[in-house]
Parts: structure tokens; sequence; C-alpha cells
């Protein structure tokens, strides 16, 4: 190990790590060849963002600046095989993934940390609890989540049809930077009538995706397509915020969140009127408003 690198974690730049002063950004080595780039900013009490799926961490811009300012440390990760952590082949199971976040809270030595997952990132918050019995977490954030379980099944009979997904995965081997264009149009409300995002922006997004690993995007769209959180939801036994749009067509609100709501023993459940998945852009504002008033509550 260099001397960039302390108990796992290699600083960026000149900055190193200390408990004081965080570097701004760094990798930490999760496993065996496998790294993972975390962005870490501000002070106070630890926020963790987990992206959505084919995104990175970058799609938290328009929240870091709003949590530092109001005085919580950021923490904002590149889950494996996307933006620029390590893109191993196999590792992308909700049990491998609640393992990686689990090293970054030990890692960095993080206490009374809030969780918050958008998408796909429920499920990691949620496995993590079940998994690792939520440790070291005071509250947790479910946004436009995936959780408790997106596949129609005899017990789930209004789920998503495994043919819906597998034409996706199709799609994806096919032609995989065209089926994110079209997936970001709908990801972000876009239709004729209706533009709530710039197209150089739907552009940013789609060249943010465009930079996971096609295996990645494959192995984890199997995971959150197929994964039963449903007995797993009960162990969410802190504080949790649940929020998502009604016009969601990504992860519909009606198998996701408003079940959600029923099986997490503390939460407060927003719904935003007419918006679709990508609330941390569309709906930026009023997200950061939610977010900020629910950490602080309690304090």
């Amino acid at each position: 190990m260099d001397d960039n690198q302390t108990n796992g974690i290699e600083s960026l730049g000149n900055g190193s790590f200390s408990k004081s002063k965080m570097a701004t950004d760094k990798y930490l080595q999760t496993e065996t060849n496998v790294k993972l780039y975390v962005k870490d900013y501000g002070q106070g009490k630890p926020v963790i963002l987990i992206h959505g799926w084919p995104l990175s961490n970058e799609m938290w811009e328009y929240q870091i600046e709003a949590l530092v300012e109001n005085n919580f440390r950021v923490i904002a990760y590149d889950r494996r095989g996307f933006g620029k952590s390590s893109q191993p082949w196999d590792g992308y199971d909700y049990d491998t993934l609640a393992d990686d976040l689990k090293a970054i809270i030990d890692l960095l030595e993080l206490e009374d940390v809030t969780l918050v997952g958008f998408s796909m990132g429920g499920g990691e918050v949620v496995r993590y609890f079940s998994r690792h019995g939520g440790k070291n977490i005071a509250k947790a954030v479910l946004i436009s989540a995936v959780t408790p379980h997106l596949l129609k099944t005899d017990a789930n009979p209004e789920g998503v049809p495994q043919e819906k997904y597998d034409a996706m995965a199709d799609q994806i081997k096919d032609d995989r930077i065209g089926f994110m264009d079209a997936f970001g149009k709908t990801f972000f409300g876009v239709s004729f009538i209706s533009k709530p995002i710039s197209t150089p922006l739907l552009d940013y997004y789609r060249m943010l995706c465009s930079l996971a690993s096609p295996r990645a995007t494959l192995e984890c769209a199997k995971s959150f397509s197929t994964t039963d959180f449903t007995h797993e939801m009960s162990s969410v036994n802190v504080p949790t915020l649940i929020i998502h749009g009604d016009e969601d067509k990504t992860v519909p609100i009606e198998i996701t969140s408003e079940i959600a709501t029923k099986l997490i023993p503390d939460n407060i459940f927003i719904v935003y009127d007419g918006a679709p998945h990508g609330l941390f852009y569309v709906e930026k504002e009023k997200l950061n408003r939610d977010l900020i008033k629910f950490l602080k509550s309690g304090i």
C-alpha cells in the first residue's frame, strides 16, 4: 500500500485522509481488485447518497451543495460497475452491493448515518438493514425506490411482467446507447407536450449511463427487477422518508412505495403529484426541501 493509502482508502489529489479533514474524493477498496470511487464533502452528520441505475454519483449534483450548505457531510459513491469505480465481471447481486456499502461505512468510520437510496439504490438501503442489521444508521430515505418488489409473480400480480424486462435486456444487448436515449425520456417525463429537462442535460445523463460497464448494466437490471424485498422491509427500523412521483412510468408507485409505506414501521410518505421518476432533477427544489427538513428533524 502506498503513502496515499490508509486502511483501504486511497486519496486523490494533494489531500490526505484524516478524521478531521476529509479528502474531497478517494478510492475505497471494498474487496480484492474492487475499488469504489467516493466523493466526500462537508462536515456534520453523514449522509450517504446511493445513485440509481444506470447512472453514477454525478446524478446527485443538485442535492450535494444543498446538503453541504446545511451542515451535513455528504458521501456520494459510484456503485461497482458504474462511473469511475472498478468494473468486475461479477458481484452485482444485492448482497454484494450491500457489502460494498458496509465497507464504505466501516472504512470511513461513519456513525449516525442517513442512507439515501434512489431507485435501484433503495434496494441497497433495505438489504443493508436485513443483512447488516442497520449498523450505524440513524435514518433512511427511499426516493423513487424499486422496493419492495417490481416483478409480476403470483404473490405480486400487479407487478411488471418478466417479458418486459427480457425485452429491455435484448434492447440493451442490441444497442445499449440507443436504449438509454429512449429510457432517459421516460425517466424524466419527456413527451411532445412536456419538456422538464433540456436536451443538453438529457444528453449529459445519457453520457453518464454510457460509462457504465455493459455487464454491470445488464446484471444490475436483473437484480433490481427480480429481487423481492417484501419480507425485509420491516428490518428498516429507523425513521424513514419515502418519496415518489405518481406519474413515475419507470418504477410505478402503485407496486413500490405505496406498498413500502405499509411495511416499514416508522415512515413519512410524500407523493409528488404529476412527477416522473427522475425527481433529483425535475423536482430538485422540492426534493431538497423535504430531504433537509427530514434530516434536521429530531436533531
